[in-house]
């Protein structure tokens, strides 16, 4: 089982390799992945190469590669996201959830980390995972991940003639009122939520 930081190296040195064309040094790995020590890239490298998703070739510098084999299916962490205030939308790599065969296609689903207690009576608890299907339309009753401003909340969509509201599933929560002209889209439609325990 690949933590975290073995899944974004994995990711990245795929990304590098797809775009370029070769394999990135150790050096631009560690760069990338916020490691200074070759050796604690040479750590994760060890743990890629183990669970079958690498292969490296000995003392060449652009010698480490992704394998051929196919790979199961991730839905990307693009960050977090508020279920209370809105806070700063983040959209930067977290890992991944190997998720395909629960929700299908990944293509057009991302995960979102929640902060915040405002979904709760939802099911929805801070430390919790939304998983979206990326749209930007929704109808109304539509669990949705909103961007309002530069702000990401997780809400209910219901829209009005003349306003939207983002309603929460809290009674402590009053409603987030969008009124026109204010800059406000939607960003997808959460289709499940994911949760670890004793942890």
């Amino acid at each position: 089982m690949l933590n975290d930081r073995a899944r974004e190296i994995l990711a990245f040195i795929r990304r590098f390799q797809s775009e370029r064309g070769f394999p990135p040094t150790i050096r631009e790995i560690g760069r990338a992945s916020g490691i200074s020590s070759t050796n604690g890239v040479r750590y994760y490298l060890t743990m890629l190469e183990k669970a079958g998703h690498l292969k490296r070739q000995g003392k060449v510098s652009r010698g480490t590669g992704p394998t051929s084999r196919p790979q199961p299916s991730c839905i990307p962490i693009l960050g977090r996201v508020a279920a209370g205030q809105p806070i700063l939308a983040e959209q930067s790599f977290d890992g991944s959830l190997e998720m395909s065969e629960v929700f299908g296609d990944p293509d057009g689903l991302f995960a979102l980390r929640v902060r915040g207690d405002s979904m709760v009576e939802a099911g929805v608890f801070q430390g919790d995972y939304v998983v979206v299907r990326q749209r930007d339309q929704a109808s109304s009753g539509d669990m949705v991940v909103a961007l309002v401003g530069d702000e990401a909340t997780v809400k209910y969509y219901r829209p009005h003639a003349d306003h939207i509201e983002l309603i929460p599933a809290n009674v402590n929560y009053a409603p987030l009122r969008v009124e026109p002209g204010t800059d406000f889209r939607i960003l997808g439609v959460v289709t499940g939520v994911l949760r670890t325990v004793g942890r």
